[in-house]
């Protein structure tokens, strides 16, 4: 009998102490993979964004209840303001986002969820890292993994132990880059600027602006299609169409048209800021100095029903800005019925040390103006969201909203009202109507680099896209001007930061109850052994013993 109960011993000792080897993972392994850290710079003595770069923390899901010291990984969907906030409250090590390669495979709940958590996070500092990666086999395993051992929770201590010792597997996140973060103080902010010179002699200047920056949890995911590169398409789009009208002294109007494009829109409007500051207090002359009917600002057009003019004060009537506003809801109540226009007034807070619109930027300086915006709230989450890809775009929206500026435009250049034209009469059409195929190869161009203000002047790929757009200038408007403000080192207007992209090494091990429980194993297998050695003889007869009852 004890012969039997050593050799059973034996044998299942030795399959379990194969079975583990032969599952386990390798003791050692590494995956190593680019992680982008959460936007980290100071603006108007205000501090925000994430100030931590270094990462040495095991992984583990938001669904565990101890977070401490340890790197949360999140999906999307987990990106909670609550999961945010508990994460920082219990001291985690680090935040490790994963971004879905097909943003359009996301749920539009899911997506406004985010896009709130993610604005309420870029509000305020935190010490704790943030980065975001985008997904991939190797980081949706270890997902899946840190996962299923958080559902193991309400398990007996007993089960959750042995799983740990057996099963599970650990991985651990490591940023090992130990260069102390510094300060980015050379960045420099480019505004494009272009005209169409109008008929006669001290005309009027319409002004038309966007700003080509985007903004985002992360500079290097950050493509900014609806904010602002709906913007930046319709305005381009306008100046091709509106070229064709100037360039025949017959169908030129009696106004300057001035398109410009800005940066720095995503931080405070400081390319705006300093562009005006230029033409009004450093020019000679400027078309901004002398007659301005209004300021047409354009910002986040590619989605929605809805058409909101945001204005700093309420225009006056038989002012400019009022007659161009009749217009515009002139070509949408006869062309787009279904489509809702408003008027949200909203008065600049001086105390305050940012604005929420560009038009403010005029304002501040007596210029009127307004923001054409599907946005109602300026503090809407679309307008800085690594989420705001080219997937999300609506591009019928976005010719039709181009259509209405357009027609809007036309109507109250040539008085077409006054002139007893019909209303609706459409000035664009055929080979002057909007193009569908360059409206939606401009997004795209505009989204394949990240657009993010502290990248503009500094890689290629960036530069590039600037040198584009200003290439387009040439094509369509005269007296184009490149204005690079560079920033005053002892007092700049914002300061970012370096160390935005960083390799992040994860290695995946067994934990070390699992080593210990392996070592138990073996060391009873080889306890077995040895006694079976030592005590030869005595087995040896048992066994012959059993084997002679046996055949009797």
């Amino acid at each position: 009998m004890l012969l039997k109960h050593l050799s059973a011993a034996a044998v299942l000792l030795l399959l379990c102490v194969q079975s583990l080897h032969g599952s386990a993972l390798p003791a050692v392994s590494s995956y190593e993979f680019t992680a982008y850290r959460m936007q980290h710079y100071n603006l108007a003595q205000q501090r925000r964004g994430c100030r931590g770069a270094i990462v040495v923390a095991e992984a583990r899901s938001a669904d565990e209840p101890v977070l401490t010291r340890r790197c949360v990984i999140m999906k999307v969907q987990d990106f909670t303001t609550e999961n945010y906030l508990e994460a920082q409250g219990q001291g985690a090590a680090a935040i490790l986002i994963l971004l879905p390669k097909n943003i359009s495979s996301i749920s539009h709940e899911t997506v406004q969820s985010f896009m709130v958590s993610e604005s309420e996070a870029l509000l305020k500092e935190t010490l704790m890292p943030v980065y975001v990666v985008p997904e991939d086999e190797q980081l949706l395993y270890m997902y899946e993994e840190v996962k299923q051992a958080a559902a193991t929770r309400n398990l007996s201590i007993f089960i959750r132990v042995l799983r740990s010792m057996v099963t599970a597997t650990a991985f651990q996140m490591l940023v090992s880059n130990k260069a102390p973060i510094k300060a980015i103080t050379d960045n420099s902010i480019v505004t494009l600027e272009g005209v169409l010179p109008g008929a006669g002699e001290d005309v009027p200047t319409i002004v038309i602006t966007a700003h080509y920056d985007s903004h985002g949890l992360a500079p290097w995911l950050s493509y900014g299609a609806d904010s602002n590169g709906s913007g930046v398409t319709i305005l381009l789009e306008l100046a091709r169409l509106f070229q064709k009208l100037y360039s025949s002294s017959r169908t030129r109007p009696p106004y300057h048209l001035m398109f410009s494009l800005t940066g720095g829109g995503k931080y405070n409007f400081l390319g705006t800021k300093r562009w005006i500051e230029e033409n009004l207090d450093h020019a000679e002359s400027s078309l901004l100095h002398d007659n301005v009917a209004f300021v047409l600002c354009l910002d986040t057009l590619a989605n929605g029903d809805e058409l909101y003019m945001h204005v700093s004060r309420p225009p006056k009537p038989e002012t400019p800005m009022h007659s161009f506003i009749q217009h515009l809801e002139e070509v949408v109540s006869s062309r787009f019925p279904w489509l809702k226009m408003g008027l949200v007034h909203k008065k600049i807070n001086l105390v305050e040390s940012t604005v929420a619109w560009e038009h403010e930027r005029y304002s501040l300086r007596r210029i009127p103006g307004f923001t054409l915006s599907h946005l109602e709230d300026p503090k809407s989450g679309l307008r800085g969201s690594i989420l705001d890809t080219v997937s999300q775009i609506d591009f019928r929206r976005l010719k039709r909203n181009g259509i209405i500026v357009a027609e809007a435009l036309a109507r109250y250049m040539y008085n077409l009202s006054d002139k007893g034209s019909p209303k609706d009469v459409q000035v664009f059409k055929g080979q002057m109507d909007f193009q569908d195929s360059r409206m939606s190869s401009m997004m795209y161009f505009l989204t394949s680099v990240p657009r993010a203000t502290q990248l503009l002047d500094k890689e290629p790929g960036h530069i590039l896209l600037v040198n584009s757009l200003e290439h387009e200038f040439k094509r369509y408007l005269q007296q184009v001007h490149r204005h690079t403000f560079r920033q005053d080192k002892r007092d700049p207007d914002i300061t970012f930061f370096d160390q935005m992209d960083q390799p992040i090494v994860m290695y995946r091990v067994k934990p070390a109850a699992f080593d210990l429980f392996l070592g138990g194993c073996i060391a009873a297998y080889l306890g077995i052994v040895y006694y079976a050695i030592q005590n030869f003889g005595y087995l040896y007869t048992k066994l012959k013993a059993a084997v002679k009852s046996k055949h009797q």
